[in-house]
């Protein structure tokens, strides 16, 4: 028995079956490539869903988290302390907003964002108590929360964990007429629209063109908040700061996470306006962890890094290369489609070929990591330092793998 076979017997034995990881342990990792505990290499084409935008053990973010370890790692939020404002006021202004309430996952911030519109709409809209109602596309994916899968689509996410929390109105995505509609039924008891600019998790869904300016006219004609989920989308991923840019969208909350943290640590964070946040007095909501000084030490040094605006470039012009090849398989008779902005793709398999899933079991034989999802569909998300060339070979493989 490997090394690998070992480790993963005993993570069946003793683990919740709550994933199905691909057979490959991890053991150390850096850029763009990780290699397993029996020394095989991999190209990471999936970037733990975004939260490793700057790729695995980024020097500059490595130093910032060694440095703030020697100083100070958690004080909770019952004293202030000395990294928390400068977090605060730099996250705030790569937004273009006014105040920051930082959390931990991305879970955790969709859940602060749910509850902050609702006070919102009972403090400030003056929605009736109890009446707040929040929009949400189908095929949504914001977290696994018990309220958060009370608005999802998806059976495997939502079955047996019941019952549900009440509140929110499902619409199609990508469909202004019926979210017009949604708002013209509920009225002044809708406080917000909660959308992904991009559907990662349901394989990378883009929607319509003008469909998130109509939404952004919508909600600021009847007084409704516009959030956006940016927690993969969002920190550089396809080729801006957040994927609302490029429709020249401001929604009125950022939701962020993942690549926030820069795979250091887990960094989360609701960025909205003074009007929408100044709602919270002290006690009503909170975390621990939140906004700790080792998440903002690394959180600094990632939006500095961001400012360069190199990350984004970078997205961009490999993005383009990579939606570019990724074209040419499209015309074969493996490829249905494929979608996606930036260095993020969603590949749909004709299933004649094979499932995601052994699809993604192949290419890890050839030494490139991808992960599938909707059964016929892989995601495509390298870090954003992964080279042309290692791009290219990566592509190559899966060039191959269509072929054969």
């Amino acid at each position: 028995m490997s090394t690998s076979e070992r480790l993963i017997a005993a993570s069946e034995a003793r683990s919740a079956h709550n994933y199905h990881p691909l057979p490959v342990v991890v053991a150390s990792a850096e850029g763009a490539w990780i290699t397993d505990a029996d020394g095989r290499h991999y190209l990471d084409m999936l970037a733990g869903y975004s939260a490793l935008n700057f790729g695995h053990r980024n020097q500059r973010l490595i130093d910032a988290a060694k440095a703030q370890l020697d100083r100070v790692t958690l004080t909770s939020r019952a004293f202030y302390h000395d990294r928390f404002g400068d977090f605060c006021e730099q996250l705030a202004e790569l937004c273009g907003m006014e105040m920051v309430l930082p959390m931990n996952t991305g879970a955790e911030a969709v859940e602060t964002a749910v509850k902050t519109a609702r006070k919102w709409g009972y403090r400030v809209k003056g929605v009736p108590d109890g009446r707040a109602k929040i929009i949400v596309a189908d095929n949504n994916f914001h977290g696994r929360t018990t309220t958060i899968v009370s608005f999802s689509t998806d059976p495997e996410a939502r079955a047996d964990f019941g019952p549900y929390t009440p509140g929110f109105v499902v619409v199609p995505y990508g469909d202004s007429a019926a979210l017009e509609a949604a708002l013209d039924e509920h009225g002044d008891d809708v406080v917000a629209v909660l959308i992904e600019p991009i559907q990662g998790e349901a394989g990378v869904l883009m929607p319509p063109t003008g469909y998130l300016p109509g939404l952004r006219e919508l909600t600021r004609a009847r007084n409704v908040l516009l959030i956006a989920d940016e927690i993969q989308s969002g920190l550089g991923r396809t080729g801006a700061n957040f994927a609302c840019e490029h429709e020249g969208v401001h929604p009125d909350m950022y939701v962020l996470g993942k690549a926030l943290g820069g795979g250091v640590v887990p960094v989360s964070a609701v960025v909205s306006s003074r009007e929408v946040l100044g709602v919270y007095r002290p006690g009503e909501h909170g975390s621990t962890f939140g906004g700790n000084p080792l998440a903002c030490a690394v959180a600094l040094e990632v939006i500095a890094m961001l400012r360069t605006g190199e990350y984004q470039q970078r997205a961009k012009e490999l993005g383009e290369h990579l939606h570019h090849e990724l074209g040419v398989l499209a015309g074969g008779d493996a490829v249905r489609e494929v979608r996606g902005r930036g260095l993020w793709a969603g590949v749909d398999i004709d299933p004649a070929h094979g499932t995601g899933r052994e699809l993604s079991e192949k290419l890890m034989a050839r030494g490139v990591l991808v992960k599938d999802t909707h059964g016929s569909t892989i995601r495509i998300a390298p870090p954003l330092v992964v080279t042309k060339e290692d791009l290219d070979w990566g592509l190559e493989q899966l060039e191959a793998v269509l072929k054969a």
